[in-house]
């Protein structure tokens, strides 16, 4: 059989992308990344809906390890963010590294030959001594269980999945959820359609965005200069820092950021009975903040009509809300958002002893600073539990995961061993996270995809972001078992000699 490989990314966007080059950059090459799709970049290939754009800054909605000083805007567009993803493909030299259509059907640890086994559909399986699980939350959608939703005879379409093909052009159009795909998309659809009906289930709290030009002279210094770049991510970062005391906490600054909200939604919907219906009845932070200059006015238009009774059934030609009233359309577009594990997992993984990790995460995932999990050696996760931030950029804690994890491995490899978290470390850790969660915004009431159905939070960090980075500088390696990587011909010698 052949050698395993160093390391099995499992995923091909930010995190898995991001983990590759810096391995590569500890001078471990036998990686190779498993992608079920045909291109890389994750959710920024898949999500590729009119208006989709992030809404946290460009300059810290990347990576500190590969700047760009050309981002066009403050806040930059799908398209321009997946250029930046093929980018580092390309300038790090990751293409080679990359076996696309592989999706994954199991990840299973061998113990007497002490390495991972991942399984795919329509592929061989392949062998590793330790696996990066980069598939990332935002990975897997699905329509929303909906009554009636297989006898609708028009065209339905999920924001993560979107039809090119369809015209919209003097169409009658449904969007379901008002969420951040939500907002971004109904200002572009009013734009074309005869008619648009959006349906709110929760007004969400929503902040102007304001999104400027960067001009070509500041692109110049920060190419010239690129400490300046580093500068300006930074000042970035330290306001998104002070933005926490108001939203992931109930703090009197919570009420500042309501009162910025409200004058938000004062000053673009002159009507009260519209402000009413889109004024939340939670406090700010409990569900994700909405970033949005545009969507105010989009629900203003002619054309453009807000349905707040909640929705009884999926009709063959349209919604039937729960007051009787059958909503004609001749395509659903489902602003529904994704299928967030919070329980379980994305692919079926076994460790040691034969242990499922789906059983050990029915009633809520835990691991051990977000990255790994008691009994499956050698595996860490990227945005694992508790790793969201309600406050900043995804991507300051993915990189700090990632530099955690590439230590970790690098370790183990060196020493030719295996790494185990253990399990009081594991458990002690989770004990507290969730102490700590009890006095944040995200647990105060409000139901949220935060959220399992009974309440407990698999998703959050209960902190300020500089606190998470900080717990992952160095790996405690007290806080692991150690045992010798002995491969299962190198002891079936042993036992003959």
């Amino acid at each position: 059989m052949s050698e395993p490989l160093s390391v099995a990314i499992i995923g091909g966007g930010f995190a898995g992308i991001g983990a590759a080059i810096r391995l590569k950059q500890k001078r471990i090459d036998c990686i190779a990344i498993f992608e079920r799709g045909r291109e890389p970049g994750g959710t920024w290939r898949d999500n590729t809906y009119p208006g989709a754009a992030c809404d946290i800054p460009s300059r810290l909605y990347s990576y500190s390890f590969a700047p760009n000083p050309d981002w066009s805007h403050t806040y930059s567009g799908s398209a321009e963010i997946l250029q930046y993803i093929e980018r580092m493909v390309d300038d790090f030299g990751l293409r080679p590294l990359f076996n696309f259509g592989h999706n994954v059907s199991g990840v299973r640890w061998d113990e007497n030959a002490s390495v991972w086994e991942i399984s795919f559909d329509g592929h061989p399986p392949v062998r590793a001594r330790a696996v990066v699980m980069a598939s990332g939350p935002l990975a897997n959608v699905s329509f929303p269980s909906i009554r009636g939703l297989d006898t609708y005879e028009g065209h339905k379409i999920h924001s993560a999945r979107w039809d090119h093909d369809y015209d919209f052009t003097d169409k009658k159009v449904a969007v379901v959820g008002t969420g951040a795909s939500g907002v971004q998309i109904v200002p572009e659809l009013v734009k074309v359609a005869r008619s648009v009906k959006v349906y709110q289930r929760t007004p969400g709290w929503a902040l102007p965005r304001t999104n400027f030009a960067t001009r070509q002279a500041t692109k110049d210094v920060y190419r010239r200069f690129p400490a300046t770049q580093s500068l300006a991510r930074n000042a970035w970062f330290w306001g998104h820092e002070s933005v926490a005391l108001g939203v992931v906490w109930n703090s009197p600054l919570t009420r500042v950021v309501e009162a910025v909200g409200k004058l938000h939604l004062r000053r673009q919907v002159k009507d009260p009975w519209l402000r009413r219906q889109l004024t939340p009845d939670f406090r700010a932070g409990c569900k994700r903040l909405l970033m949005t200059s545009d969507f105010y006015p989009a629900l203003q238009k002619d054309n453009c009509t807000l349905v707040t009774w909640p929705i009884a059934r999926i009709s063959p030609k349209g919604i039937r809300t729960v007051e009787g009233i059958e909503h004609q359309a001749d395509v659903i577009v489902f602003a529904t958002g994704f299928d967030v594990s919070k329980t379980g997992t994305p692919v079926p993984i076994s460790g040691r002893d034969g242990r499922i990790l789906a059983d050990e995460w029915s009633t809520g995932a835990r691991a051990y600073k977000s990255i790994a999990v008691s009994g499956y050696p050698n595996m860490y996760f990227t945005f694992g539990p508790n790793s969201g931030p309600g406050h900043s950029s995804a991507l300051v804690y993915m990189e700090a995961q990632i530099d955690y994890l590439v230590d970790a491995i690098s370790y183990a490899l060196a020493r030719n061993s295996i790494l185990d978290v253990r399990e009081d470390r594991q458990r002690e850790y989770n004990v507290d996270l969730q102490r700590r969660l009890q006095k944040t915004t995200w647990n105060s009431g409000c139901s949220s995809w935060y959220l399992t159905e009974d309440g407990f939070n698999a998703t959050m960090f209960p902190g300020f972001a500089s606190q998470y980075v900080g717990q992952l500088k160095s790996v405690d390696y007290d806080d692991y078992t150690t045992s010798e990587y002995r491969p299962a011909e190198q002891i079936e010698l042993t036992a003959t000699v």
